[in-house]
């Protein structure tokens, strides 16, 4: 005889779902050790790393209040970044045109050098990453990645 699937109420978690917390966090802090060893290789962190990425993107002096929204980080620490970035000559501070009080933080050409060493390392580590997913349904996995954010 056979027996029939049961069926799950709407809402209810299939229970191999409930066997992915632990992977999940092993393969993120997985991920995040190689690319934080990567981006050492090009003698960034990813905070500088990110700060200098933000730079280039804007392709102008940003505001330090600015940078800290694009950043997703509160004032006082993007003060301490740029403290630390400047110290290494990645970055200077310049006057803000808009506000005599403010600063803003402007790339200098090690800054730019060093953040394009450092993506082309991101970018090693997203090919490694892409390859070992290779089988997967990569849409699937951004979105249950995504739903989990």
């Amino acid at each position: 005889m056979n027996a029939s699937p049961r069926k799950r109420s709407p809402g209810t978690p299939d229970p191999g779902a409930r066997d992915v917390l632990f992977p999940l966090l092993h393969a993120a802090a997985s991920v995040e050790r190689k690319l934080e060893e990567a981006l050492a290789r090009a003698q960034l962190s990813g905070p500088k790393y990110a700060a200098l990425s933000a730079l280039v993107c804007a392709g102008e002096p940003v505001a330090l209040g600015e940078l800290a929204q694009r950043l997703t980080c509160v004032r006082s620490n993007i003060t301490q970044l740029v403290d630390r970035l400047e110290a290494d000559g990645l970055v200077r501070r310049v006057d803000d045109p808009a506000d005599r009080r403010g600063k803003r933080a402007e790339l200098t050409a090690l800054g730019t050098r060093r953040q394009a060493a450092g993506a082309r390392q991101v970018a090693k580590v997203q090919e490694d990453l892409a390859r070992t997913i290779a089988g997967l349904d990569h849409a699937a996995l951004a979105a249950a990645l995504s739903a989990l954010g």
